[in-house]
Parts: structure tokens; sequence; C-alpha cells
């Protein structure tokens, strides 16, 4: 055995595994197995130009040597990015923890309930802050989430305002530049006009549906909106305020003056700066928009004992059901991240945080006085973390860098400054010494902090948060550590066993991808810090991107979009601005098989394309005959066809070059979803089958992991005619020539992430990642011939064969009384987490096992499946109390004085024998969604309940 070999390690089953496999699945050879799956038109006829594999410890010096090359200076840029310092308990044991950062989305409950109150706390701590009654689970960044506000409002337009089509939109020249950036692309295919200007002189249109205020404002000056509000909803104009979240500490809630919506970014609380991302956004907003909220709430419901559970909330809104008519395309979050943030404010609790934002405002005070002294004009009147000098920015900006200090310089007579949570009085005293020294004056070294609060009264918070009583009872580095054991505990996650779930590729999370990420090298790097200062940053983004586009066989990368739906967003809107740049400005017709993701349609229709449904043939493969007379009709003005390949459907369609001849002799452009790459790399492309731009979701096929929802990247890949149109950032250039407008706030999007995935990339070469996809889809036909005469597959491959995934058809178990929800649960007494249910269609199961299983676990899997199929024949329709309709079992159900069901303890929780080696207990019975849904709470309970409770 190689010891050295990373490639020995990702992938699952040894030698004499595959052997064996092969011979369960009759094929001679992985070869042979691949013939009879990828149809050899679009098979690769050439390796991969990519370097070959550096082992484990090869990597960790390579990327050691690289980010030396990033210089990480005292950073007092702002514009929504700040140093935090991460507690160190919650870096261990969260951050670094598989546990917590290899979780799938929540939508099996009964196995996240530990994830599920960690977002709670998360939640409740954005609706104090924010003094709003509802907030989602997180989004993007601040810059996206302010983008889904905007279009939020829009949403929600009065009967009136949308009959005489009120479509402008005030933005207050006081936002963030990369928001204004966002906000740009988000506004165009939507018709919606923006104006931008002074909020002092807003004349209160009726022409108007909405504004946008940031609090404190981007020179830092912190403004009374009070009055604007008001005067801003009685010319029935709705408000969203960015804001800064840690300002909320010491500055009264946007909802105290009566915000419709609060947007922002939690980076502040805990989180590494990352060269931009990923960071945790928060939105927050009344509850009469909670069914237009974008993205995901988590709300308290009961389960089937009455017991208080948790789940996530409104699920008829996912894109997967509304589809077109989704109110977002928001598929992924930042949930790692808002659970890390939420860990902060558990943590430090109010008293802390208020600590810490005294500190941040009475620092900027101090600095202010003595900048004052030495003869500078400070322009701000109130403000918090951010003073604003007059002064040549050239000449202080030459001694700043010098001492390894960067300011942000709005224009050559302004030097802005803003402090953080790390900010020292020696820092205060090199930042003196820089003006000084511009100033030809001697300075007095700053002894101690002036304590003097300049905010004035009318802008003070007055009133408490973070009253429950999570957030006051944490604040020992021994109680937190329990408390996120114990929420851990609850939840299950790859390191207890395989998540096979199909779509969703939930493969291994190497240590040695992860493990830079702690690295303050990396960490503490701000994503509009000079270039020069970040070539290690620089080096590795660069030669992601360069392998990107060799995998996917296309001319260009962005790493831009910080989640897959922002992938396909990108997409989309550079096929439009291709369109565009021809003259062809009509091309808006979007052509989406019936079985494509649900985030498919809902992008399109962002992109301000008409979606237009082709059918799928009884194989489950896209109907080529129905899809050109589509093509045909709308030949005028096709735009573009999105299509998943392989298929959603866990097929290799031998058509897909005819499929898109179709398109591009209509004149439209096609785009492929990369969902299901992890069964192209290596032995296909997009570029191969005929496509011009391709998404890439990195926490699935390129080993970014899931994070309970979250972190995601989501970059495009695009044929040369594409290029020039890849996004722009406003600050930092990047992008094509004729670049769109910015997809997500920093300029690399989520690069601190983008680490792992040139990690994978780097450690399993140019051979290994096709062995990875090889045995990808070697486990997937292992497991479908083990469970053939159980289960059957409903879409083979023209040869037999599945792709990378299977659908299992569980519609006959209705006779039984048997729904595919109740396999899910039982599962989870077997020590498993469920596969896809009901998606791409209704009844099923989709399974994906990924290459990083072993046949050991996927024999156990297997057993689970086939002891489960027995258990499906030994129910019937008239009589619900069996061991199906029950699952899943807690413990306290197994040690109950009492046990009134029809079978035993032992087969209830130990079904087969390996479960009791490693049992893992849900922690609540089957949740109650509709319960739930009828009584919406979003929030902990308040600390009253619990003072109830207590006596």
């Amino acid at each position: 055995m190689k010891t050295d070999s990373f490639k020995l390690r990702h992938i699952g089953p040894s030698t004499k595994d595959l052997g064996e496999m092969l011979n369960t699945i009759k094929a001679d050879s992985l070869e042979q197995l691949i013939y009879e799956t990828v149809p050899d038109d679009i098979l690769l006829k050439k390796s991969l130009n990519l370097d070959f594999a550096l082992s484990e410890q090869e990597y960790s010096a390579h990327i050691q040597k690289l980010s030396a090359k990033n210089k990480v200076f005292k950073t007092y840029i702002g514009l929504g990015y700040h140093e935090a310092s991460l507690p160190a308990v919650i870096q261990r044991n969260i951050l670094e923890n598989p546990g917590w950062y290899t979780a799938y989305t929540p939508y099996q409950a009964e196995i996240a309930q530990g994830r599920l109150e960690a977002l709670l706390n998360y939640q409740t701590m954005v609706c104090d802050l924010t003094g709003m009654e509802l907030a989602n689970a997180s989004l993007l960044d601040e810059s996206t989430a302010a983008a889904e506000a905007m279009t939020m409002l829009f949403a929600v337009r009065s009967r009136d305002q949308k009959k005489n089509n009120v479509n402008k939109f005030f933005v207050s020249e006081e936002i963030l530049p990369q928001t204004l950036s966002l906000l740009q692309t988000r506004a165009i295919p939507l018709d919606i006009q923006l104006v931008v200007g002074d909020h002092q002189q807003f004349d209160f249109s009726t022409e108007f549906y909405g504004a946008i205020l940031q609090y404190p404002g981007k020179s830092g000056q912190v403004h009374d909106y009070a009055g604007f509000v008001e005067k801003a909803h009685l010319a029935e104009i709705k408000v969203a305020v960015a804001a800064d979240i840690l300002s909320l500490v010491s500055l009264k809630s946007p909802g105290s003056f009566d915000a419709d919506v609060v947007v922002g970014t939690t980076q502040r609380f805990g989180i590494p700066l990352g060269y931009g991302g990923p960071h945790a956004g928060f939105f927050a907003t009344r509850e009469a928009y909670k069914r237009t909220i974008p993205g995901r709430i988590i709300g308290v419901t009961q389960d089937l004992n009455g017991g208080r559970a948790l789940r996530m909330a409104l699920q008829t809104r996912e894109q997967h059901i509304k589809r077109d008519k989704a109110t977002s395309n928001i598929c992924t979050a930042q949930v790692l991240l808002a659970v890390m943030a939420g860990m902060y404010s558990v943590y430090h609790g109010p008293e802390g945080l208020s600590y810490i934002a005294s500190k941040v405002n009475t620092s900027a005070v101090t600095l202010s006085t003595e900048l004052e002294k030495l003869g500078f004009n400070q322009l701000n009147t109130a403000y918090f973390d951010t003073v604003r000098i007059q002064g040549d920015a050239t000449k202080i900006k030459e001694i700043a860098e010098a001492n390894e200090v960067n300011f942000f310089y709005p224009d050559s007579d302004t030097i802005s400054i803003s402090l953080n949570e790390a900010t020292t009085i020696e820092d205060l005293n090199t930042i003196l010494s820089i003006f000084a020294k511009v100033a030809g004056k001697e300075y007095t070294p700053i002894q101690k902090i002036d304590t003097s609060n300049n905010i004035d009264k009318d802008l003070r918070r007055n009133t408490d948060f973070l009253t429950n009583e999570v957030f006051n009872s944490y604040h020992s580095e021994t109680e937190l550590m329990r408390y996120i054991k114990k929420l851990e505990r609850k939840d299950l996650s790859l390191n207890h066993s395989m998540i096979p779930l199909g779509s969703c590729t939930m493969k291994l999370n190497a240590a040695s991808e992860m493990l830079p990420l702690s690295d303050p090298q990396w960490g503490n790097i701000h994503p509009f810090a000079p270039v020069h200062q970040a070539l290690g940053y620089q080096e590795v983004l660069k030669k992601l991107e360069e392998q990107l586009t060799e995998i996917t066989g296309f001319a260009a990368t962005s790493l831009q979009p910080n989640s897959g739906a922002q992938g396909e967003f990108a997409g989309l809107m550079v096929i439009r601005a291709y369109h565009e740049s021809n003259g062809d400005h009509h091309r808006n017709i979007c052509l989406i098989p019936s079985s494509a993701h649900g985030t498919n349609p809902a992008s399109a229709v962002m992109a301000g394309m008409k979606v237009i449904v082709t059918k799928a043939t009884e194989e489950g493969n896209i109907d080529i005959d129905d899809l050109r007379e589509k093509a045909l009709k709308y030949k005028d003005n096709l735009a573009a066809l999105m299509v998943t390949y392989p298929s959603t459907h866990g097929v290799y369609e031998s058509g897909i070059r005819e499929i898109t001849q179709i398109i591009h002799d209509n004149g439209g452009q096609v785009y492929m979803d990369g969902a299901n790459m992890n069964a192209q790399v290596g032995l296909t492309n997009p570029g191969a089958i005929g496509a011009d731009v391709c998404h890439l979701n990195l926490h699935k096929t390129f080993a970014i992991p899931h994070g309970g929802g979250g972190p995601g990247v989501g970059p495009i890949c695009v044929a040369q005619q594409l290029v020039p149109f890849l996004p722009g950032n406003p600050i930092i250039t990047t992008g094509g020539d004729q670049a769109i407008t910015a997809i997500s706030a920093a300029p690399w999007g989520s690069a601190l992430a983008c680490l792992i995935s040139y990690g994978y990339i780097t450690m399993l070469g140019v051979n290994g990642l096709k062995e990875a996809t090889q045995y990808a889809i070697l486990n997937a036909n292992y497991i479908k011939e083990r469970l053939d005469g159980h289960y059957d597959v409903l879409y083979v491959g023209e040869k037999g064969r599945a792709a990378h995934e299977m659908i299992l058809d569980c519609r006959p178990f209705k006779a039984n009384g048997i729904e595919v929800t109740d396999i899910a649960k039982r599962l989870m007494d077997y020590g498993f987490h469920a596969p896809t249910v009901s998606f791409p269609v209704a009844g099923t199961i989709m399974i994906e096992p990924t290459e990083s299983e072993s046949k050991s676990e996927l024999d156990r899997f297997c057993d689970a499946m086939i002891a489960i199929r027995k258990e499906i024949a030994e129910a019937t329709a008239d009589n619900p109390n069996n061991v199906m309709k029950n699952a899943p079992h807690t413990l306290a159900m197994l040690t109950a004085d009492s046990w009134d069901f029809p079978y035993s303890r032992e087969q209830a929780a130990y079904p087969l024998s390996y479960v009791a080696d490693n049992k893992f207990w849900p922690s609540v019975r089957r949740v109650d969604d509709a319960y739930g849904d009828r009584n919406l709470i979003c929030t902990c309970a308040p600390i009253e309940e619990y003072m109830e409770t207590e006596a």
C-alpha cells in the first residue's frame, strides 16, 4: 500500500474490493463498466492536461509555502469586512470538527436537531439585534441579501403599485459599492429602475416602491433614518436597511424605526476575513412577509409524542416545488458560518457583545481625538467604528503600507479608517505614528482608551437583547465546549456513516484539504486589500481557475458565484449579455426539461427569461422531438437551454450532442447544470457535449463540505465567446472586458473555501480525478445490483447501467400503507441518513454513494435497505402501528416502562447486528411539519417561558 498516495485515502474501495464489486456487477474491468455507461461519442480521447498528484505531505508543504506569499497587514479598509477574533473553542469544536462541517442540509429533522437548534439561536440573535420579527437561517453575503431584499419588496408591492408598474427603487449613495453593483445585476432583468442619491434629498415620489439605506453608511457616518422611514411609509415605499451587526449592539435597531427589511453580514461575529468569504449574510423582516422571505427558516414544532422539536419551516417555498414561481433561487445558505456566528453570541452573551462594541466605538473616538490634535480634520460627526480624515491620501498610503497598514482611500483627499474587535492600543499608536510622520509632528502615544461615547442619545440602543437563556449560560470554555458537543451528538454527519444523497455528492472532505482554513495567513486577508499583498491567494485562485477550465473543456472560469444557485444565475446573465452584445435583446426564451433542478426555472426567471418546459420520455430522457419542436417554434427568441448531465434521472443521455446542436442551430446557448459533474471529471466534460457554460458545485464534486447547508461555491466556466462577459467587481478588477456587474460581494467570492477544492484537485492529480469518477460510477452500480430484486430502478442507460446515482421507485409500497417518507425515517434506526426523497420524481428515492465509500459501508447500507424492504412487505395498509410508520425510534421510547408496539424493542432499535456496534439515536420522534407551519415560531422561547417552566 502506498501510504503517501492521497488517492488511496480518498477512494473508498480497496484493490481487493474492486474485484468482488466488478464480479457482482458482471463487468470484467472498470474500463468495461465505463464503456457500458458513458456514450462513446462524448468520451475524452486523451487525458486532461493537469499535474500529477502531490502526496498529503507534499501538499502541506506546498500550501504553506504559498501562504507565506500573503502579506497579512493590519487592515482598516472596512466596507463590510473587518478583522474578527474567532474564539478557539469555536474554531476547534465547530470549524475543525467533521461532526459539524460534513453534515447535510437538515431536511431530515429527526437527525439534525443539534444543527437546527444552533440555527434557531442564530435567527434569534438576528431578530434581537435588528429588532425584527422574523429572520431566516442565513444568506450568502450582505450584498446578495440586499439584492434579495430589493426583489422581495418588488414582489410584495401593493395591487395598485403592480397595476401601475411602479418599478423604481431608491438606493442611498451611502450603500457599499459592491452592494450597489449587485443590485444593478439583479435589477436589470426584472426591469427595476435603480435611482442612487442622497437620502436627505429624496422626494418620496409614488413612482418608487422601495428604498435601501446603509447603517452606518459606507463613509462611517451614522444617520438617524426614523424620519426617512416615516415619510417613505406615507408614500407606500417600503424600506430595507443594510446594517452592521456589531454596531446594532450600540445603535438603535432598524426595527425600532420601523424598517421593513434588515440585511447584513455576520462576518464580524468571529468569522475570518478569508479574502472575502464564506460569510453568513443575514435577512430579517416582518412576519407579514413570511411567505415571501428568501432562503430557509428554522421553526419550532412538535414530534409524534407532542414534545418540542425543530425543523425547516414553510418548506413549500422550496424551489423544487414552486419552480419558476419561486420567490428566490436561493438553495445553498451559509449554515456552518451561521452556526459559528450564533455560537459567538452564545459564548459572549449580551454583556460580552456590549463590551466588544463599546471597545470598538471608544477606540474610534480616541483615535479621532488624537488625530485632530495632530491637525487632521475628522469628517464624521456621529460614527460607530469609522473615522474619515482629510489629508493627502497618496502620502499617507505610502507610509501606511511601509508600516504594513491598510486604510481605505475613497478619493485623493480622504482616508477612511474602520476599527475592529482586534484593534489594540498598540495598533492605534501605529496609526498615529503614520499620520504624525505625514504632518511632520510628534505625537503623544495613547496610554488608555477614552471611554466617552460620541453616539447621540437619539441614536443609541436602549432596549435589551439576547435575553434568552441560551445567550446567558455558556460563557466559560468548559460550558460552551459541552454545549457544542451536546448539539453535535444530535446530528448524523459523515463521521458516523455514509450520506447517500442523490444529486448532492456527500463525499469525503479530507482533513488535509481543510487544515489551511485555520491558518491566519489565509484567514486574515481583506478582500479589497491590494492584490500584491495576496500573491499566495492569487496563485491558488488562478491555478484553480485553470484546473476547472481544463476539467470542463472550456476557455475561462469565474470563481465569484458563492453558491450553485448563484452560479446558475451568473451563467444565464453571461448568456444574456452575450446575446445583447450581438443586438439580440429579444432573446429571452429558456427551454428547461421537466426533470431539471428546481433552482433552474427560478434562476431563469431571475435572469429575465421566460421558461418553456420540455417533455421527458418514458425512459426519463429529454424528449428530443419535443425539444426540437419547441426550439424551432421559439427560434427567433431562443436564449438558452438549461440541461443537467448526466440527467437528474441518473442516466448519460446518448442524444446529448444532438440536443445541444439543436439549440445552437436555433440561435441559443447551452447552459449545463454542473450538479452531476462528479460523473464527468476525466471521462467527458461540458465542452465535449456541446455546452457553452456550466456552473460547478465545489461543495459537491470538488470536496468543499456541505456544512449542514453551506458553505457552497458555484463558479462558472465558459466557452470562448462568453469570456468577455464574466462578472466584475467595482473595487478589484475581475472578469472579462465587457464584464457583467457583480454576482457576489467579494471579487473571488468565497475565496477561503476555494483552498479546499484546490487541495482536492492537486492531491488527486490527473489520474486520481479520473479514477474518482470511475469509482463513483462503480459504487452506484454496485448498489444497483445488490438491491436488484428488492427495489425497481426507475431509469437506466441503454446498456442497463446507472450513472453515479439511481432512482428507486417506492410508489408500489403504498399498497402496504408505506410512503417514501417512512423509508427515510426507518433508515435512521439503521444509522443512515436517507437518500434524496421524492426528487426528481414523487414517491421515489435517489441514491448517490460517491467514490469515498468503501465496499463494507456500501454493504451495510444495502443490508439496511434489503431489511427495510422485508419490513415493508410485512406492513399492511389497514394497520399503521408498525415498525415503519413508527420510525424513527428514540432512546426514550426504548427505555420507557411501557412498550405498546406489536414488535420487539430489539427490532425497533437494533434491526441488524452491525447497528449495536455504532448506534445513532434520533433525539426526537417523527416531527409534525403541519403543526409547525400553523404555529410559526422561528426564535428561541423568551426568558419568561423559562421562568414559568422553573416555577
